[in-house]
């Protein structure tokens, strides 16, 4: 039986999954604490300490010798199309030199490298964060010298766009489709014939708000707010993708307490919860103009569309357009197994991230 390793980075988890025809037939969390983390210079160094925990997972399941690839979550990188691309030197320089920023999804590739040397196997990344196929229209923002940016959720939209197609008899590289990721973030994208071809940046300050990012602003009252109160760089960025949204009403970000509060009478949190949602309806709304229309399905994901109250106030709101379809939460970890098994089998050539 031939076996695929995936590994997935967080700040303070190392999730791990073998999966094998489709399934997947082990998994781990593994939790590093404070003090673990803060004993690293950066997120690089951590690569060993990491690598030790992954390898004693690899012995645990007993799968050293039907390993045939591994893939990791792709980190902060060049804008690059979607798809899977090999690790190579050229892409583990930029996240090791941290080129691009740091980030803990940088030391996916890293790792992922490490266990195709030990087992002579070939490295994967799919579809990272800074998967850019947004038509050049699309990143015009109405000021010169400022381009749009295409940061998002790109993983699981594409993971669930494709899952979608599928369910109705059609292929993603065929499809019209609208995903709206709600988590801590949120992204929208409208995906078109197997790109996204235009998206929102939730982190820096575009779209709806979400549990703790801010979406857009009114620009002159948010400026004025930056100089009366002397705010650095550093401060704005921390405030618009941290410390806004549901946060700064509700002083909130878990929705589970939040719809706590709002069945126990909290008005004001009825309101906020709410008002979120229609921004994200409107958001999605936006995207259906980029597709003319022409759309296949709009798809919720992410782990606020275990929410029914946000599922049902956003499809209210724009089940006019197209059927809404539901996946709540992510599937990352079977994404990234996919799109290094398409690959193996012959379906998608994987990209070199030097040439794009």
């Amino acid at each position: 039986m031939e076996h695929i390793l995936v590994i997935n980075p967080g700040s303070t988890s190392t999730k791990l999954a073998i999966f094998s025809n489709h399934e997947q037939i082990a998994e781990e969390t593994i939790r590093h604490t404070v003090e673990e983390i803060s004993q690293f210079e950066n997120v690089i160094s951590q690569t060993d300490f990491r690598a030790e925990l992954i390898k004693e997972f690899i012995t645990k399941q007993q799968v050293e010798d039907s390993l045939v690839a591994v893939v990791g979550r792709g980190g902060l990188l060049k804008p690059i199309p979607g798809g899977t691309y090999k690790v190579n030197e050229a892409l583990l320089s930029d996240l090791i030199a941290e080129k691009y920023n740091t980030h803990a999804s940088n030391l996916g590739a890293i790792l992922a490298n490490e266990f195709a040397k030990e087992y002579d196997i070939p490295a994967f990344i799919v579809d990272p964060v800074v998967v850019d196929e947004m038509e050049p229209i699309a990143k015009v923002s109405g000021l010169k010298g400022i381009n749009r940016r295409s940061v998002t959720h790109a993983l699981n939209q594409k993971a669930v766009a494709r899952v979608t197609a599928e369910e109705l008899g059609k292929e993603y590289e065929t499809s019209s489709m609208i995903v709206a990721h709600l988590g801590g973030g949120i992204s929208v994208g409208a995906h078109k014939n197997g790109k996204m071809i235009d998206a929102v940046n939730g982190l820096d300050g575009e779209g709806p708000f979400s549990p703790e990012r801010s979406g857009e602003l009114p620009l002159v009252d948010f400026a004025n707010l930056i100089i009366e109160e002397n705010l650095t760089l550093a401060d704005v960025k921390k405030m618009i993708a941290g410390n806004s949204g549901l946060k700064s009403y509700l002083g909130e970000t878990d929705l589970r307490e939040v719809e706590k509060r709002i069945k126990a009478g909290d008005t004001e949190a009825a309101f906020y919860e709410e008002a979120m949602s229609y921004q994200v309806a409107k958001s999605i709304a936006e995207m259906s103009v980029v597709l003319k229309g022409e759309v296949d399905s709009i798809i919720l994901t992410g782990g606020a569309v275990y929410s029914e109250s946000i599922r049902k106030q956003i499809t209210s709101r724009v089940e006019w357009i197209a059927r809404v379809k539901a996946f709540p939460g992510e599937m990352e970890m079977q994404a990234l197994y996919e799109g290094a098994w398409r690959v193996l089998k012959g379906k998608e050539e994987a990209k070199d991230y030097a040439l794009v």
